[in-house]
């Protein structure tokens, strides 16, 4: 039998804390959130350990210390308005963390619920973060993802400024890619 309580706290002392996420309202909800709630119950020693799992057919949840990093970096806040894109334990996360959260996860990634969000993060890899997620950010907007177009993917962390949209690579990752986000495949000359 595993004991999930001692295996999240694992999680976060060894794979949370010891990769430089200081933030205390993610250490936190990563705690207490039964991540292997999200997954099919077969799958559920899976939970914590440091790697990806499937939780849908062709969706994957990102290894803890991923997941940890993009929350770290979105410097969430709470009362903030959140999308989460297939990405059902960061949703959880920052629920935990104050924030409203819209989920978007299912066959249509790619229809947008309306307005705009403060907070988005994706638990997939995309060839690049889709102009429709970035036009969806707040004044003041984060966006969390991975761009993978080979091997390595970067996480990315896009800002909506003033001025306009800004990008910053965080960390190198190499989570799938969500359905229908693959690059495109073709010669190059």
């Amino acid at each position: 039998m595993v004991d999930f309580s001692a295996a999240r706290l694992n999680m976060v002392d060894s794979q949370v804390r010891t990769n430089d996420v200081t933030d205390v309202r993610v250490q936190d909800a990563m705690r207490v959130i039964p991540r292997e709630s999200l997954i099919p119950p077969g799958k559920a020693y899976l939970a914590y350990a440091d790697a990806e799992v499937e939780y849908a057919p062709g969706r994957w949840m990102l290894a803890p210390r991923d997941v940890a990093k993009l929350l770290h970096a979105l410097a969430i806040q709470p009362g903030e308005r959140a999308l989460a894109i297939a990405a059902p334990y960061g949703a959880a996360v920052l629920e935990h963390a104050g924030l409203k959260v819209s989920r978007l996860d299912g066959e249509d990634l790619k229809t947008l619920p309306t307005g705009e969000f403060d907070v988005m993060i994706c638990e997939g890899a995309v060839a690049r973060a889709p102009e429709s997620w970035t036009a969806a950010l707040a004044p003041g907007g984060r966006l969390a993802v991975i761009e993978r177009a080979g091997p390595v993917g970067k996480a990315t962390l896009y800002a909506r400024t003033e001025t306009g949209l800004a990008r910053r690579e965080i960390f190198d990752a190499t989570p799938r890619h969500l359905a229908g986000f693959e690059p495109e495949q073709g010669f190059a000359f």
